[in-house]
């Protein structure tokens, strides 16, 4: 009997055995698929690019890739700065999968120590390099983009001048798919951008820093509820693009606005 009994227990314990086993199996090949699915590493990748402006002027550009993705978004400066305006902005882009391209327009200088190199070359070929001037240097790089990236719409974003120069390129340019507009403004002779931009019927933001802020809401007054965005801070903010630098006081709600529109 005391034989038979311990039989009877052996055969228990190897049976409670293999039923542990099954779920351990099943752990471990959940483990080994959830590590093959897991999505690849990031790869980002900087560069910097030339290529001809409308009249051949070599237009200095930075890439900024992440992804694989193709470029989908332009960047340009305001006055007196250069690509370097979007030295961080470009990166936080990339964050949130945009692949970007930030462009010195002949009408620059300097900005987060990146030097204008187009409006150097300018200067050295005698070339006019007027606000207006520089819409073909805009044109130029919507062209370039577009011809290299299977002919996607791209988000066109403008800071100051360039940012008036956007609203005007982007309300009839089927390249591009929306816009964003940091502190545009009469900023050209003979140019009235409110009556340039009253018919918009594609998606586009605005904003400025607070005491620019009337005078923005008089210049998109015309332009369909419907499609347009304008962020109105009640921090100090400050003048272009720069509202998207850390250091830029109502910074977070910008960004915030920016986001949301992206979306």
């Amino acid at each position: 009997m005391d034989k038979i009994l311990i039989s009877f227990l052996a055969i228990c314990m190897l049976g409670a055995c293999k039923k542990e086993s099954t779920p351990k199996e099943g752990l471990l090949k959940g483990k080994v698929e959830l590590a093959a699915n897991a999505p690849q590493e990031v790869v980002d990748e900087k560069k910097t690019i030339q290529f001809p402006s409308r009249d051949g002027l070599p237009i200095t550009a930075d890439v900024y890739l992440v992804g694989g993705r193709s470029i989908s978004v332009l960047l340009c400066h305001q006055a007196g700065f250069s690509r370097g305006e979007y030295k961080d902005t470009a990166l936080e882009l990339n964050k949130l999968g945009y692949s970007v391209m930030a462009i010195d327009q002949r009408s620059g200088k300097i900005a987060n120590d990146v030097v204008n190199e187009t409006a150097k070359e300018a200067k050295i070929k005698n070339l006019s390099t007027t606000y207006l001037d520089a819409r073909q240097d805009i044109e130029a790089a919507i062209d370039h983009i577009y011809s290299n990236n299977d002919k996607q719409p791209l988000l066109l974003v403008g800071s100051s001048y360039s940012a008036s120069l956007a609203l005007i390129i982007g309300n009839n340019n089927d390249k591009i798919e929306r816009v964003a507009a940091f502190s545009p403004g009469e900023y050209f002779k003979g140019v009235n951008i409110q009556d340039e931009i009253k018919d918009y019927d594609k998606p586009v933001f605005v904003t400025a820093s607070k005491s620019e802020t009337p005078a923005l809401a008089t210049l998109v007054s015309d332009i369909n509820p419907k499609v347009l965005t304008h962020y109105k801070p009640m921090a100090k903010g400050i003048h272009g693009s720069r509202v998207l630098w850390e250091t830029t006081e109502g910074t977070k709600g910008y960004w915030e606005a920016f986001k949301d529109f992206l979306k």
